[in-house]
């Protein structure tokens, strides 16, 4: 990707880490933000219109890769297809850094995209290689913790390079997430072309049964793994004060949808930086009837907003935020999604506009309460 010398972008709202400039602009130079300032801009800048200039969203948590892979349920896209398809909505929503969160776990009777791990990390590469992205893309290996072959395929994904995040995860029926089992099977009624009753029955036992066999050996080694290749962990649906007690033993970094208050507010004692779903913000509340997002934003307990499962959301969430919280205003709202992020996995070089930073940026435009990304920047290259 080329890097263009010099560009001045005018007439913005920009949103700095701290604070908010009305009407401001930036100078881009060498893929870098070089400096950046109140009032008009220098002559021959790009004229913003008055929209927000933020910095570009930076995604820790998304599996929508998987919706384009398996658009059908026993229909596989060309993989490589898939990942270009993906990214271009990804970077049409504002994200211009993702880590792609992939299912490192077979389960017999699961959905076609189980044991996929390699094959889209591959494709990535490829269309990486290929110079077919537009976002920066990052590896977040998702770890079904009592899955029998869960370390065997987390090694045959751990020294890839671009391996930013491993995150310590159990869908075992009756807790976590899904401690009520009713809405485990709702959700897998209505996923694809759905599961009966029977079917049910028959993967629960299996996942209970996996749990007591391995699960408790598979949980060290995963985390031996990470730390030994110094990659950041992530606890998933903390839920009691155990599962905090666990994740403080592990030495997580981030943790995943909290599915309690009591469970929050532990982890944010212990210095764990704390990730809920955008989708939930812009729901009012979690799809699981779990604890809502807003309900600990409220709380001052939330550090990081994933789009999961809606890329469109992850914006959405950052700039509904505000409105719903009096204590988080604008620059606040947007370090979710940028700053926040960007540090948890260790990205110092982006997330912010500052000087010296990536020239990640993107223009937004804000209608019906409805915002729409019109230009995109990656390392001051216009890629949307």
């Amino acid at each position: 990707m080329t890097t263009p010398m010099t560009e001045l972008l005018g007439n913005a709202r920009i949103v700095l880490a701290d604070r908010v400039i009305d009407r401001g602009w930036v100078a881009i130079d060498n893929g870098r933000i070089a400096e950046f300032g109140e009032g008009p801009a220098p002559r021959g800048s790009v004229d913003c219109g008055g929209d927000l200039l933020m910095p570009g969203l930076i995604e820790l948590h998304t599996d929508h890769l998987e919706m384009h892979y398996l658009p059908r349920p026993k229909v596989q896209w060309d993989p490589v297809a898939a990942v270009v398809s993906y990214d271009g909505q990804l970077a049409t929503c504002g994200i211009t850094t993702v880590l792609d969160s992939l299912r490192v776990w077979r389960e017999e009777g699961a959905d076609d995209v189980d044991g996929q791990a390699v094959i889209l990390a591959e494709a990535i590469a490829a269309a990486r290689d290929a110079n077919l992205l537009r976002a920066e893309h990052y590896l977040h290996l998702r770890c079904e913790i009592p899955m029998p072959n869960v370390v065997q395929e987390a090694k045959e994904l751990i020294d890839r390079p671009d391996v930013r995040l491993m995150s310590l995860m159990d869908h075992t029926p009756g807790q976590r997430q899904f401690r009520d089992e009713g809405k485990l099977r709702d959700y897998y009624r209505g996923k694809g072309a759905g599961k009966t009753d029977a079917e049910l029955d028959v993967m629960f036992a299996r996942r209970l049964y996996c749990k007591e066999n391995y699960a408790e050996a598979n949980m060290r080694a995963i985390v031996a793994l990470a730390h030994q290749h110094e990659i950041p962990l992530a606890s998933h649906d903390d839920t009691t004060e155990e599962n905090v007690a666990d994740a403080l033993r592990d030495r997580v970094s981030v943790a995943e949808f909290p599915t309690t208050l009591e469970a929050a507010r532990g982890l944010h004692e212990a210095g764990i930086g704390i990730l809920m779903g955008a989708p939930n913000v812009v729901r009012g509340g979690s799809h699981s009837g779990n604890i809502a997002a807003i309900d600990l934003a409220r709380e001052g307990l939330l550090d990081i907003l994933s789009s999961d499962y809606i890329p469109s959301s992850l914006l959405m969430a950052a700039l509904q935020l505000p409105q719903r919280v009096a204590a988080i205003n604008l620059a606040a709202a947007v370090r979710t999604v940028t700053k926040a992020p960007a540090e948890a996995v260790g990205l110092n070089d982006r997330g912010e506009i500052a000087i010296g930073k990536r020239a990640d940026l993107i223009r937004v435009h804000v209608a019906h309460e409805v915002p729409a990304v019109r230009s995109v920047w990656r390392e001051g290259h216009r890629v949307a």
